[in-house]
């Protein structure tokens, strides 16, 4: 649980964030750009904290593995709650000028370096802790924070663009939420500071195994595996956040629909992924997390070019349903994913191993993703364009499973389950 809420606090945030650049950043910051320069700027600046999540991956990876999970945790909260509260009250361009902007783009980076060392930290707090037969269903309970944040920070923003006039929205009303983030970081700190280290790393500790330089020895001795589990996360996060993010841009400007319908419909994706994401992931506890996950992918790439021509063709029910289904899948992937990328990786160099490999995924995957959507639509006039980035994001993620070793039911504290297959 206190994985949970940790991750819950930060992709709160982060979420939050996601939901401002499609709906006020172009307008706040980039005004004198056209909608479309508007929305490729917005999401440029979205686009940055991706870039800098294995930098955090990375930084945090080192202390992670020398100093233990719990320690890390707690810098990684504080730095996502204070970021996230200064965009709450930062002004916009029309008040500071371009500093908004570079502001803004500082903030993202911050928030980007905080979420490439939360993840793996907090999927490491829940699964090296209790039953390793059931090691899918406990790490996924650090993956529940990201539709809990989901439902939280579109949630807010639904409920106040609702609530509010569109010009009130607009001033003030979206700032709210970005200050509550100061409350919660409260509430995560009490909950972070009593939590006790993980046996398997204590006992990393205590039989003086931690190395020196973690995340080089790593590198040096994973690599495949980083690369890989890299690979496997492109039919996961890529679409995801076209099915959270994007969508909002493009049923709005595209069918003239309501923002509030576009967010009530992933308001309600995301939660029934509270159930799908340990489902799935005591699923693959069963089954293995390699059945599990490639038939998520694959159902990514089937869902594809039906996604947009619902979009684009189909009613408000319709649309609705679709936006709803397309959350599926990416449960199936995202829920045995935390247990299937940790377990490759010895325990002493398990939270930078993890680390980069989910998150070098954001560089290529999940920040691009709809700022290549914003530009395939506007180049090639057809969102189909957007359904063939997709096949291929889930070919690349089917390749990448393939290529992994399963090791679901392996004994990951011990050096020969790696030895023997690294």
């Amino acid at each position: 649980m206190a994985g949970a809420i940790g991750t819950t606090i930060e992709w709160y945030d982060f979420f939050l964030y996601n939901t401002a650049a499609a709906l006020i950043f172009p307008h706040l910051f980039f005004p004198a750009s056209s909608g479309y320069a508007g929305a490729m700027q917005s999401f440029a600046t979205y686009a940055v904290g991706f870039a800098a999540r294995p930098v955090g991956a990375a930084i945090f990876g080192h202390w992670g593995d020398r100093i233990g999970r719990k320690r890390t945790l707690i810098v990684t909260l504080l730095m996502m709650g204070i970021s996230s509260g200064i965009v709450g009250v930062l002004p916009g361009t029309a008040q500071i000028g371009v500093a908004a902007p570079l502001i803004l783009v500082a903030l993202r980076l911050i928030q980007g370096i905080a979420i490439g060392g939360e993840w793996s930290g907090s999927v490491l707090l829940a699964m090296e802790w209790g039953d390793q037969r059931k090691r899918g269903l406990l790490a996924s309970f650090a993956q529940v924070g990201v539709p809990v944040g989901l439902v939280l920070g579109t949630g807010g923003m639904t409920l106040l663009s609702a609530t509010l006039s569109d010009a009130a929205f607009a001033s003030w009303g979206w700032r709210l939420p970005f200050l509550a983030s100061l409350i919660l970081v409260g509430v995560g700190l009490v909950i972070r500071l009593r939590i006790l280290e993980t046996p398997m790393f204590a006992k990393v500790v205590a039989d003086k195994k931690t190395s020196a330089n973690p995340v080089g020895e790593v590198i040096k001795r994973h690599w495949r595996e980083i690369l890989l589990s890299a690979g496997l996360r492109f039919s996961e996060q890529m679409p995801f956040y076209l099915f959270t993010s994007y969508v909002l841009v493009y049923v709005v400007a595209e069918r003239h629909f309501s923002k509030t319908f576009v967010l009530n419909a992933v308001l309600v994706g995301a939660a029934l992924e509270l159930a799908f994401i340990p489902w799935f992931s005591h699923l693959s506890d069963r089954f293995g997390r390699k059945r599990v996950y490639l038939t998520g992918s694959v159902l990514t790439g089937l869902i594809a070019f039906p996604y947009f021509a619902v979009l684009t063709n189909s009613g408000q029910a319709v649309i609705f349903l679709m936006i709803v289904v397309s959350m599926i899948p990416h449960g199936m992937q995202y829920g045995p994913q935390a247990a299937l990328i940790s377990e490759s990786f010895p325990t002493h160099l398990r939270y930078g191993g993890a680390g980069l490999g989910y998150q070098l995924a954001s560089v290529f995957a999940g920040g691009p993703a709809p700022l290549l959507a914003t530009y395939l639509l506007h180049a090639t006039g057809t969102p189909y364009s957007i359904s063939i980035y997709i096949v291929l994001s889930a070919v690349v993620t089917v390749l990448c499973v393939a290529l992994l070793p399963d090791r679901s039911h392996s004994d990951i504290t011990s050096d020969s389950t790696y030895l023997r297959k690294a």
